[in-house]
């Protein structure tokens, strides 16, 4: 593939999901970032609002993805994820049943509604691309996100996500509501069930991935490398966390970086992009010591600070 149909590629599938997603144009740009950057991604906020319909769309516009779906409940096991070994009567011997894991996009449908031991089975898989079972491990497919949905903690029956669990994803995305003119169109239309069913592939898997080796080698200045780092460190340091954010990330922050430059036609990244990554990328990763700190307005403030005066 040459390089320029590469290039082609992210406003390509941002223009397929806009077709469907309608009235979330910055949510789309985060998105699109951060699934060119190899990402996870983790959507937060209240239902119907085109969350489940976002992985849909994703795994039509990129060909020959296969799409699974886990709707997490109470009473669900981690083997319901992973996979489990099942005796095979005519072997006399174990064999191992694949979970819905092993696929190319998976949606973790409210992911906050079981118990945080079962939401931990997803951590090996999502750090590692792996699942370890009865002395095996069996690889997951080489493209492979989670896009996971979790209502608002004050919502009834829901569980706090582990800080583990939450550091394993790059990105948290809050879909909000809609203009009235991208509502009255979604009324008019109903896009997920009037365009998404017919909705044509824009890439194939491997011109995908190859778009994210493209992305990897999207150029960072050592200043701008720095500011990370100071980012980082601020919040270690500040009164108004219990914890600062870990080395990892500072790695997802400035592959996130890559990932947004790349989008925007760029080969290099600016500090423009570190202030607008740092919030979604940071802001799930860090813990305020008291609920009347915003760590979201945190965030921007210590990397607007950080970046000032930079590229």
């Amino acid at each position: 593939m040459t390089e320029p149909v590469v290039k082609d590629i992210p406003e390509r599938l941002s223009r397929g999901l806009k077709k469907v997603i309608q009235g979330q144009d910055e949510l789309i740009r985060l998105f699109c970032a951060a699934l060119l950057a190899g990402g996870h991604v983790l959507l937060e906020g209240l239902p119907g609002t085109g969350k489940t319909t976002l992985a849909q769309t994703l795994s039509a516009l990129i060909g020959s993805s296969d799409f699974s779906r886990i709707q997490f409940t109470p009473d669900l096991l981690p083997y319901d994820i992973t996979g489990v070994d099942v005796w095979n009567r005519e072997n006399s011997d174990f064999e191992f049943r694949p979970g819905p894991v092993f696929t190319h996009i998976l949606l973790a449908d409210e992911i906050n509604r079981t118990t945080p031991k079962v939401q931990s089975a997803l951590l090996e898989v999502m750090a590692e691309q792996q699942v370890s079972l009865g002395g095996k491990t069996y690889p997951l497919e080489d493209f492979f996100l989670v896009l996971a949905t979790q209502n608002p903690l004050d919502h009834e029956g829901t569980y706090p996500l582990p800080e583990a669990q939450k550091d394993r994803f790059m990105i948290r995305l809050k879909p909000g509501y809609p203009d009235e003119t991208s509502e009255l169109s979604i009324l008019k239309a109903d896009p997920s069930h009037s365009i998404l069913p017919s909705l044509e592939p824009v890439c194939s898997l491997s011109d995908f991935m190859a778009c994210r080796e493209a992305v990897a080698r999207v150029f960072c200045e050592e200043s701008l490398m720095k500011a990370v780092v100071r980012i980082c460190a601020a919040t270690r340091e500040s009164e108004d966390l219990m914890a600062g954010v870990s080395p990892r990330g500072g790695l997802m922050l400035l592959a996130a970086c890559r990932g947004l430059a790349f989008l925007s036609g760029r080969d290099y990244i600016t500090d423009q992009d570190i202030r607008d990554m740092a919030v979604p990328v940071l802001a799930h990763r860090v813990s305020a010591v008291s609920s009347d700190i915003d760590t979201a307005q945190l965030i921007d403030g210590i990397s607007r600070r950080e970046c000032d005066g930079l590229l």
